[in-house]
């Protein structure tokens, strides 16, 4: 259990993780990351992976795996455009179908990363990795899945499952992550 907090040591961020394999090594499996709204993109969600890259590699652990929505663009930036964790998996409605308010009712597509504890070089944090590498295709997300399951439940679903085809099937065939742009995208590269 990780926890950030502001100058005032008010709890403004935290992680909870436990051990795992990846790769038949050991792990760390972050379950939970979150950072309160109004502190969302000043660093802290950073700060926290870093915090745990640290300490699984002081500790001879090899990676960090997470999961999350592949529909959650926001997301998938920061874990693949800003951290350049790599796409480990596909799993197709992993937690059940969610009845939380969030996800109201959807199921519970996620993708599973996983990030080095020690990494040969820095995350590039540029757009378009992928970008004139011969077979790759882009995958595109929705704006804002969050909004979009509550304001059309059936439009959501329907991104579920293009992505699920788009993404999940060409992964499943040895495909691979290579990238995520700015505009949304998941720069998948079919295997050669």
């Amino acid at each position: 259990v990780a926890g950030a907090f502001d100058v005032e040591r008010r709890l403004i961020g935290a992680s909870f993780g436990f051990l795992g394999r990846h790769a038949g090594e050991l792990s760390l499996h972050s379950h939970v990351t979150g950072v309160l709204p109004g502190v969302q993109h000043t660093g802290v969600g950073r700060a926290i992976k870093e915090h745990q890259r640290v300490w699984a590699a002081e500790r001879g652990i090899e990676w960090i795996t997470w999961t999350f929505d592949p529909l959650v663009r926001r997301n998938a930036w920061f874990n693949i455009g800003v951290l350049g964790a790599t796409v480990a998996e596909y799993v197709v409605n992993f937690y059940g179908r969610m009845t939380d308010s969030i996800n109201t009712g959807s199921e519970s597509d996620r993708l599973v990363v996983a990030w080095p504890t020690s990494p040969t070089a820095p995350p590039a944090e540029a757009d378009d990795v992928g970008s004139g590498l011969a077979g790759v295709v882009d995958v595109a997300t929705p704006d804002n899945i969050v909004i979009l399951r509550r304001t059309d439940p059936r439009a959501a679903d329907e991104w579920r499952l293009r992505l699920r085809r788009e993404l999940g099937e060409r992964l499943a065939n040895g495909a691979r992550v290579v990238g995520f742009t700015r505009e949304g995208c998941y720069q998948v590269a079919d295997p050669s």
